[in-house]
């Protein structure tokens, strides 16, 4: 008698990160080697069960993809089968589309699918879990803004890019006696901002989480010159804003379920330091930098443990729940809670308060 092979397959949402190939190769490789199963990979994210496009991977599609950054299946920020934007002439249409996306995914025949991403990825993937598709989720965004995990793969190669832009501003900061300001990523959470700051010497930690005031970086400055150092750090997350402010919004992508896109905040804060001190002031936008390249080993062995997570709770039928990690150990966190928004840093952070200490500003 011939035993049915488990089907399953794999789809990747959202902004792009290191890890997430590495995340593939986990699930994968452990679900054809040690479970036999057939895997299918998903093209571009949530676009791809719309359009029914997808290929079955062999072994040979998930080996060598350890060290790769980016996502070998493709991704997308903008397609939402709940709200899929639809261009119909010079404006856009937005429809319902969820019906012939579970009608295809149940077409695959599959045992389950495994979804890649942050809150958006992941908040879709609950609503399809509701209307029976049976989910297991890998927590992946740079911003490490997930509930349900401690950490998120891809934060510490970011922050690990985002340290060494640091450290080379640090130089030229110091040799042109200038303020610089480095804007990082971070919409709503400035985890980023706040670990980048700390290891690169940030001299000024700027998140959204506590609204800031320009008077108060402009004494710290001024407090900074009249010691000597001629020069200042800040580091700002693109999502930061001035007590009762704005964000710096770029531009609106009116397809995306989320259409903001955040960008230039440190720009702005530039000329206003600049008019209110008389310092010279200088901005980098570090942006995608942080997205590209190969995983920091940390992040590659964290994608390791999630992927091959991912799989047994496949085999233990856990639909509907993420992997995650809490105080050093894999668990499965229900989606449900981790669609309800973004994990925030607390003001009492160990690590805000172990900055404040030795004298860093968070600008309040």
């Amino acid at each position: 008698m011939t035993i049915k092979r488990k089907r399953i397959a794999i789809l990747t949402g959202g902004g792009d990160c290191p890890g997430i190939n590495a995340v593939i190769r986990a699930v994968a490789k452990k679900a054809m080697l040690e479970k036999k199963m057939e895997v299918i990979g998903i093209e571009d994210g949530y676009h791809g069960i719309i359009d029914n496009r997808y290929r079955t991977l062999d072994y040979n599609d998930a080996s060598g993809i350890l060290t790769l950054g980016g996502t070998l299946l493709g991704t997308s920020k903008t397609a939402n089968p709940y709200r899929y934007a639809l261009q119909k002439g010079n404006r856009l249409e937005f429809k319902n589309l969820s019906k012939i996306a579970i009608k295809n995914l149940k077409n695959l025949g599959l045992d389950a699918l495994v979804c890649i991403g942050g809150d958006g990825t992941l908040g879709i993937a609950y609503r399809l879990f509701k209307d029976g598709i049976p989910i297991v989720g890998v927590p992946k965004t740079i911003d490490n803004d997930l509930r349900g995990t401690d950490i998120t793969f891809g934060f510490h190669s970011a922050v690990s890019i985002a340290t060494e832009g640091i450290d080379r501003i640090h130089t030229t900061a110091e040799s042109l006696h200038r303020i610089m300001i480095v804007e990082v990523m971070g919409h709503k959470a400035g985890w980023i901002a706040l670990y980048s700051g700390v290891a690169g010497g940030g001299d000024i930690i700027l998140i959204p989480e506590i609204p800031y005031h320009l008077q108060t970086i402009a004494e710290k400055v001024r407090e900074r010159n009249t010691k000597g150092k001629r020069f200042s750090i800040v580091v700002i997350a693109e999502g930061a804003k001035p007590k009762g402010g704005d964000i710096v919004i770029q531009r609106f992508v009116q397809e995306s379920p989320d259409p903001i896109r955040l960008g230039g905040i440190g720009f702005l804060l530039g000329k206003q330091i600049e008019k209110a001190t008389g310092l010279e002031t200088r901005t980098v936008v570090m942006g995608h930098l942080l997205r590209g390249g190969s995983p920091i080993p940390f992040d590659r062995i964290l994608a390791t443990s999630l992927g091959t997570k991912a799989v047994d709770l496949i085999e233990d039928k856990k639909f509907g729940y993420m992997v995650g990690i809490k105080e050093n150990s894999l668990i499965a966190f229900p989606l449900k809670e981790v669609a309800k928004g973004p994990k925030l840093i607390p003001f009492n952070h160990p690590m805000i308060k172990a900055s404040r200490s030795i004298g860093t500003s968070f600008g309040d």
